[in-house]
């Protein structure tokens, strides 16, 4: 008999990865549903010591990455603490408005004179040559963008309150995800009607056939 393969082990930063973001997605459902059952202090401490771990081990490993590797889980540690400590929830509500408004901050500063704005900085990852109509579209697309970081943060932050808690879970934790996919939709459609660029994804390809390259246009 052969030699019995040994099981595939997960890779840490993977599985690190995997928690961060189902952390991330399934937030404010959750808290939503365990402060229901367990009270603001059960809900911080649960979190807490689901983060702690992860957070230590990758800050021992990537020392000198802190900030990107642990940025998200610690922001949520610090909220968890601030309501453990208080036993106030609205610190637990309040983090769907502070993940907007890092974005929002990120996304603004790239717009500074002498910066590519971000959305430009993702378009050069798949692409080198954008022309000059591509680049003025990046900075219209970064000041959407912006302007949605402000609206949908600012939604999250006037539901934030008690009171306002079962339609603060329905919107941090499902509207806005929907919002954002719409917008991503209509973003990648008009961008493809506007400028004709095609992969060979399947979904490209159902582009091509409903918006045909220019004439004399790069057929990518």
């Amino acid at each position: 008999m052969g030699a019995s393969s040994s099981p595939t082990k997960i890779p840490w930063s993977v599985f690190w990865a995997i928690l961060q973001a189902i952390v991330f997605l399934g937030y404010p459902l959750a808290v939503y549903a365990g402060l229901s059952h367990f009270g603001t202090r059960g809900v911080g401490l649960m979190v807490l010591l689901l983060l702690l771990p992860g957070i230590v081990r990758t800050i021992a490993k990537r020392p000198g990455q802190f900030q990107a590797a642990v940025g998200m889980p610690l922001a949520i540690a610090a909220l968890m603490l601030a309501a453990l400590l208080t036993d106030d929830p609205r610190f637990m509500l309040a983090y769907p408005a502070l993940v907007n408004a890092v974005l929002l901050g990120q996304f603004a500063w790239t717009l500074r004179p002498g910066s590519s704005p971000m959305v430009e900085r993702f378009a050069r990852l798949q692409v080198d040559d954008l022309s000059d109509a591509e680049i003025a579209y990046c900075r219209r697309v970064t000041q959407f963008w912006i302007a949605f970081f402000i609206v949908n943060g600012g939604i999250c932050a006037v539901l934030a309150t008690p009171a306002w808690r079962q339609w603060w879970a329905l919107y941090a934790g499902l509207l806005s995800y929907v919002a954002l996919g719409v917008c991503f939709a209509a973003e990648y459609t008009v961008r493809k009607f506007l400028f004709r660029r095609f992969s060979s994804t399947p979904l490209d390809r159902v582009y091509r056939r409903v918006f045909p390259p220019h004439s004399g246009a790069d057929p990518r």
